[in-house]
């Protein structure tokens, strides 16, 4: 890379919290050896419960969750972050999965647009959003999936999106964030075991771990250890205190797999396609100036 045109790296994602709890790692590497590192938020993140002694000083979920972000931007050391302006969408079945508002109710050719505008704007060499089942089949994760997707394939092509003032860029990679399949099977084979069932996970009971190992074998190409920020990461996931019921277990055997799982971030190289056998541990590797 050139001092005229430094390494950036966007990544987008459906929530606020997603930026910490799923990749705050390889966010806080980045930005401490120097790169410029963005997150595009997607949606407010207003759907599901939040205890009430969080929202005390706030008018909304919304506001208590941007807040949130911006703290967790700043532990991070991000260059910025940018809220693309949906609403969340919740879990299917709900009645925020059917507000006109929500993210999976919009278009994803004008969902694109927008990000082409975010992509032509900041000018990353990279760009990492989620897997094509959304991790956990968050339809939100999955309505960011395919918008990137559309985006990232369209964003360099000077005849896409002629009213978008800004010139056309073309990303040289993009990522999946992945689960490593092993620790998956893992655990859904101990959570019965401490009176825990793995088709109804998380704070809501809403996530079905045994069918996400079923499905969506993802290939894992990039393995990046965070090692020397993993205090960061922490401190910046610690910043989403209305989530942290909601998130990775704090304590007892499953929190104990939680953080072997995560003791590296893991990636699958969407663009340039690639072989199951490459091994990368840097998501620039190969990116040119």
């Amino acid at each position: 890379m050139t001092v005229s045109e430094p390494k950036t790296l966007v990544v987008i994602l459906a929530h606020p919290d997603d930026e910490s709890f799923g990749m705050g790692g390889t966010l806080a590497l980045y930005a401490r050896q120097g790169a410029k590192v963005y997150y595009i938020c997607m949606t407010g993140g207003e759907s599901g419960t939040v205890d009430p002694h969080f929202l005390e000083k706030y008018s909304s979920i919304a506001d208590l969750r941007y807040d949130e972000l911006k703290c967790a931007s700043e532990k991070l050391g991000l260059a910025g972050f940018l809220m693309a302006g949906y609403r969340d969408s919740g879990m299917p079945g709900t009645p925020d999965n059917a507000h006109p508002a929500a993210l999976v109710n919009q278009p994803v050719e004008a969902v694109a647009a927008r990000l082409v505008h975010f992509i032509r704007e900041l000018r990353p060499q990279v760009i990492v959003t989620h897997d094509p089942i959304g991790g956990y089949k968050h339809p939100d994760h999955i309505a960011t999936h395919h918008a990137v997707l559309r985006a990232f394939h369209t964003a360099g092509d000077a005849s896409a999106y002629p009213a978008e003032p800004l010139p056309p860029f073309a990303p040289q990679k993009l990522y999946y964030t992945t689960f490593p399949k092993m620790w998956m099977r893992l655990l859904v084979w101990l959570m019965p075991l401490f009176g825990q069932n793995p088709r109804r996970f998380g704070r809501n009971k809403d996530i079905d771990i045994l069918s996400l190992v079923e499905e969506g074998d993802f290939p894992i190409h990039t393995r990046v250890d965070y090692t020397a920020v993993a205090g960061i990461r922490d401190a910046a996931s610690a910043c989403h205190a209305s989530q942290l019921e909601g998130g990775p277990p704090r304590r007892g055997l499953v929190s104990w797999l939680f953080r072997l799982m995560r003791q590296k971030d893991t990636y699958m190289r969407a663009h340039p396609p690639a072989e199951n056998s490459l091994r990368e541990r840097d998501l620039f590797e190969g990116v040119s100036g």
